[in-house]
């Protein structure tokens, strides 16, 4: 379902239009300014270069001003006549590494605008204050609360891939399991803050059977988790500008033992197959095809909901997929740049002037739906192959 971009509005965006539009608009566009430089470097760190390119190309960033991007982790080069935008999560880490790009008589660059991904701490705004140097070259300092992957329009994760482990590994020390609840909590939290929503929590509280029963974290983290997002929701009340006053949505936490067969059964559509048999990294798989010269070359598949062909079979049983395939194949005989390939050896003196126009306008749409079409039926025998 499509999500509201603020409490009560009539507008809807999804997951990655709302992603976009922050990244791009709020956040690079408000970077163009009149005493700062035309083309500026974004410099960031591992989760916030996913996010990024979760959801925006690299010729969005172009159009928005940036000429170069960075990894906050690795030597750079001196660019002391440009600005520099920084998406950085905020750690201890990360600030350290900030202020030694811009501190000193000889800076990395020129002027520097800061965005959060989350919010920041007292202490390290403080660190940040306290050398004048650099406070002097930052332009502004803002936290973005946009700390959370948009896997697809209707999804999202967290990007907590240890969390099972520190979760529920240790049920004595509990202390892995706290920071990984608390940042799960926060990056919640952000889409909330996307979204311009103010949810009622919902979720299930932990059985107390009685004095003797001891109750461990396992059994509390739905309860930690919802205090957690709710801490980070009446902050924002008070931060984010246009942000509810009263609930807008309903927000259910649920944790695996509410289905526990889910994870020990397996999904047969077409999107889960792609994912649990093909070695995919998030949605790009390489595939191997039979080649001109005889041989086997690889082919790249990005499964994205621009391909109408994936979108409409991504749920669909993969038994299904097969037959819808051959369906859609169907199109070709009425496509009119498909009749002309299927009669090449008719005399070209044959087809009129506006009959040759028609070809003509359709032969890109017939190309472009030729060759998603080959693209999901290699990848679907590929799949039956495999069970």
């Amino acid at each position: 379902m499509p999500f509201s971009v603020s409490g009560g509005s009539s507008s809807y965006k999804n997951f990655k239009q709302i992603t976009r539009h922050r990244l791009l608009y709020e956040m690079l566009a408000s970077c163009k300014r009149k005493d700062s430089t035309k083309w500026k470097v974004l410099i960031m760190d591992k989760l916030t270069t996913k996010i990024m390119s979760s959801a925006c190309t690299l010729s969005d960033t172009t159009e928005e001003g940036v000429s170069l991007l960075e990894d906050l982790e690795k030597k750079r080069q001196s660019w002391p006549n440009m600005d520099a935008i920084y998406f950085i999560r905020p750690s201890k880490e990360n600030v350290n590494l900030f202020l030694s790009d811009m501190s000193g008589k000889a800076p990395l660059y020129r002027k520097a605008f800061i965005f959060f991904s989350s919010p920041i701490s007292k202490d390290l705004v403080g660190r940040i204050m306290e050398d004048l140097n650099v406070l002097s070259r930052i332009s502004a300092l803002r936290e973005m609360n946009l700390e959370f992957l948009a896997i697809d329009s209707q999804g999202f994760v967290t990007n907590n891939e240890k969390a099972l482990e520190q979760l529920y590994k240790d049920k004595e020390d509990s202390c892995k399991g706290v920071l990984c609840l608390n940042e799960i909590a926060v990056r919640v939290a952000t889409v909330l803050a996307s979204l311009r929503e103010f949810p009622v929590v919902r979720y299930r509280a932990a059985k107390f059977l009685d004095a003797t029963t001891t109750t461990t974290f396992p059994d509390l983290i739905p309860t930690k988790l919802a205090a957690g997002i709710w801490d980070s929701l009446m902050k924002y009340k008070d931060t984010i500008p246009d942000f509810p006053e009263t609930e807008s949505c309903e927000l259910l936490i649920l944790d695996r033992s509410v289905d526990q067969i889910a994870p020990v059964i397996h999904e047969w559509t077409y999107d889960a197959m792609c994912h649990d048999l093909l070695n995919m990294e998030g949605n790009r798989y390489v595939l191997e095809v039979p080649s001109k010269t005889g041989g086997l070359a690889d082919k790249k598949v990005v499964l994205l909901e621009h391909d109408p062909v994936w979108l409409e079979l991504r749920h669909e049983h993969i038994a299904e997929v097969t037959e819808r395939l051959k369906k859609l194949a169907h199109f070709v005989s009425n496509n009119k740049a498909a009749e002309m390939e299927n009669s090449r050896d008719q005399d070209s003196h044959d087809q009129s002037t506006m009959q040759l126009k028609k070809i003509t306008q359709a032969l890109p749409q017939y190309i472009k739906q030729k060759e998603r079409l080959s693209l999901h039926s290699e990848v679907s025998s590929f799949i039956e192959h495999l069970i």
